[in-house]
């Protein structure tokens, strides 16, 4: 059963724009995700070995965002909100609950622009609102003359393996359903790209699978790709380290070592192997003729 919380502030301003996202605020209608995705970064955290178990929902969220808002716009303090950083905005109870959709209704209200990252097709059902936003926002000064889109939509994912994503991204739509609700949001008019991140090390990171990753990506309307490493944090049982390693166990152990010898006792990858990816997907992207940055 979901809970319900109150909270006394639920937009989150960052200290300095992210320069993958180029967002300023983060915003997440929820704690907690149905998705249930192994390597989630959050995993370790309070939200447990089984995110959907603690699922909570912010009821006077809506209330408390519409004097957020208000406040940063009468502070000229606008900037593009990301939602949702720490969980996907369309897990499945947004379908019921509809948080997403009233956080959306209320960025139109005040003209913020929006950065949606998601795994889901349920966006889909809220095109018409972000076709408003698109034309209706008014960003940051700085960005003002450079940036001319009120809406962009980010689709994630770690793989197009359909049986990988089954087994590390068991609560999420199948990456053919992004693949095609990517298509639809394209087809719409807006911004469209893809988050591969993670890329999973010796799964998705070859030049054959990042190729094929972003032939596809732009066959379905992104404009661009960005593709970035694995994280793996902790050792405890409800870690995103251990639950991957099971994985692993289970699908792959033969790179067991590999990984190991990967990531040391550090959380990222080695630098160099960061650096080589960066370096790869840069060329292939040059290849097929698609952005592998935002703008």
């Amino acid at each position: 059963m979901i809970r319900e919380i109150t909270v006394k502030s639920v937009l989150n301003k960052k200290k300095q724009r992210d320069s993958w996202f180029l967002d300023d605020y983060t915003l997440n209608p929820y704690e907690g995700c149905s998705f249930n995705c192994q390597y989630c970064y959050v995993r370790g955290s309070k939200y447990g070995e089984n995110m959907a178990e603690t699922l909570a929902v912010k009821i006077n969220a809506c209330e408390v965002l519409d004097r957020q808002l208000a406040f940063r716009v009468k502070k000229d303090q606008r900037g593009i909100i990301a939602l949702a950083s720490a969980t996907d905005p369309y897990i499945r109870i947004e379908e019921k609950l509809r948080m997403t959709e009233g956080f959306l209704k209320l960025i139109l209200k005040h003209r913020f622009p929006v950065l949606m990252i998601t795994k889901s097709d349920m966006i889909v059902r809220d095109l018409a609102l972000l076709k408003e936003i698109d034309t209706a926002a008014i960003h940051a000064a700085d960005l003002r003359d450079t940036f001319h889109r009120g809406t962009i939509v980010s689709f994630s994912f770690s793989t197009l393996d359909e049986s990988i994503a089954a087994t590390l991204e068991p609560g999420a739509p199948s990456p053919q359903k992004r693949l095609e609700a990517m298509q639809r949001c394209r087809e719409a008019g807006l911004m469209t790209g893809v988050n591969c991140i993670p890329t999973l090390p010796f799964l998705s990171d070859s030049d054959e699978v990042l190729e094929h990753m972003i032939v596809s990506a732009k066959a379905h309307g992104a404009e661009y790709i960005l593709i970035g490493g694995l994280t793996l944090f902790g050792d405890g049982p409800a870690d995103s380290k251990t639950l991957y390693y099971k994985f692993l166990q289970r699908y792959s152990p033969a790179h067991i070592a590999d990984y190991k010898r990967l990531y040391r006792i550090f959380h990222a990858p080695s630098p160099d192997y960061l650096h080589n990816l960066q370096t790869r997907a840069a060329q292939l992207c040059l290849k097929h003729g698609i952005r592998n940055q935002l703008v």
